[in-house]
């Protein structure tokens, strides 16, 4: 849908502008008329400000938005001077310009829900469904103070998760590091001791000299394949099908999975205790809960769910049959649709495996941090070995 640029005047003779979506002119004239706005000029713009920004805006940037978007219309502050103050506060200035734009175009007469829809990028779909609910239900202050809860928490899940993934990842780039800078470096010189001596080499030295002799014989070629095998496996990834492999893989590793697990069943129960809270319908929480899930094969089991659900079915059979749900969490579910409180339940389930993600968190960094230990001691350490040998065989001959 196109953008339009707008002048024009209230009835009290004040002057107005601002830019809007419309099918054409006519469409925006005609809603600008019935907002009392007497229209000066009305010209389409080059490209859609949504093609030039939403990008390089962090999570937590959005989160603080709201925040303060929440306390400011909770204090009773007009919504377009709060707009106002939080794009000129703000650092970001692709933020600050989205800000702005929503500032006028909600000026224009359009609604929050629709100006936020102007920029997926920035806010998804949950994000514009729960304001559109809080503006029909008259509740937006207590709606965005929930959506700041909410993404606060969720943003604090996600970070747990990836500091648990960085610290191994980290460990294990030092680790092959440091081997192929002892196989490119330090073991040749040893090779070159080794050569004036003339003795025959014990088998481990002879396995260590060749991996150098190799790496240093090949190392461009295998930079170049690691460079080619992660182009692909990124390419790969972006597919629906490679994403859903990955997603598979992930979620049914020995130890990791575990922690992609529950973290995908907090982010499952709190997004949909959140939709539902704010008076959004079932079907339709759950399928903006699908599309926010973080994981396809959750997001798989959840679409399942909607088909059923929309043929007369409850929500706990449907999550059960899918197997990716644990039994615990369908229980308590069904619990929550036979007493009426399905959202009090599923922000308790939350709440329950915000903790049990911090348990796997420091669970899986006590077992895979004296694997990583022990193995770069046992490389490191067998390299160092395999090149004293001959010495140790010299010295005793001498």
């Amino acid at each position: 849908m196109p953008v339009f640029e707008y002048k024009g005047k209230t009835l009290a003779g004040a002057a107005v502008n601002g830019s809007m979506k419309a099918n054409s002119k006519e469409d925006l004239e005609r809603v600008l008329r019935q907002n009392r706005i007497v229209v000066q000029s009305i010209n389409r713009k080059a490209a859609d400000l949504n093609i030039k920004i939403g990008t390089g805006i962090k999570k937590v940037e959005i989160s603080r938005f709201t925040r303060q978007f929440a306390t400011m219309i909770g204090a009773g502050l007009p919504m377009v001077q709060c707009l106002e103050i939080l794009s000129s506060q703000s650092e970001n200035k692709e933020l600050a310009k989205i800000v702005t734009d929503i500032k006028d175009a909600v000026q224009g007469g359009a609604t929050l829900s629709e100006a936020l829809n102007r920029h997926p990028k920035v806010f998804d779909q949950l994000y514009c469904n729960m304001v559109e609910a809080g503006e029909v239900g008259g509740a937006l202050d207590a709606i965005l103070v929930r959506l700041a809860v909410y993404r606060e928490k969720a943003d604090a899940l996600i970070r747990k998760v990836k500091g648990a993934m960085v610290y191994p990842a980290v460990v294990v780039v030092v680790a092959a590091g440091v081997t192929v800078g002892m196989l490119t470096f330090i073991v040749p010189v040893f090779a070159k001791m080794f050569t004036g001596v003339g003795a025959e080499l014990p088998a481990p030295t002879q396995i260590v000299l060749g991996l150098s002799n190799f790496l240093q014989a090949n190392i461009l070629y295998m930079f170049l394949g690691l460079i080619v095998l992660a182009g692909l496996f990124v390419w790969y990834k972006q597919t629906p099908q490679g994403a859903l492999m990955v997603d598979r893989v992930l979620i049914n590793m020995p130890v990791i999975g575990n922690l992609v697990r529950k973290s995908s069943v907090a982010r499952f129960t709190r997004t949909l205790s959140t939709l539902l809270s704010s008076g959004v319908s079932i079907l339709d929480a759950l399928e903006i809960t699908a599309k926010t899930s973080g994981n396809l094969v959750v997001s798989k089991a959840i679409n399942k769910s909607v088909l059923a659900i929309a043929e007369g079915d409850t929500i706990t059979g449907p999550l059960k049959e899918t197997g990716v749900f644990p039994p615990m969490v369908v229980q308590m579910i069904g619990v929550g649709e036979k007493t009426g409180g399905l959202d009090e339940m599923l922000n308790k389930i939350a709440d329950f495996y915000d903790e049990e993600v911090n348990e796997a968190v420091a669970a899986l960094t006590s077992i895979i941090e004296p694997i990583i230990i022990v193995f770069m001691g046992a490389v490191i350490g067998g390299i160092l070995i395999a090149m004293y040998l001959p010495m140790f065989d010299i010295i005793g001959k001498i």
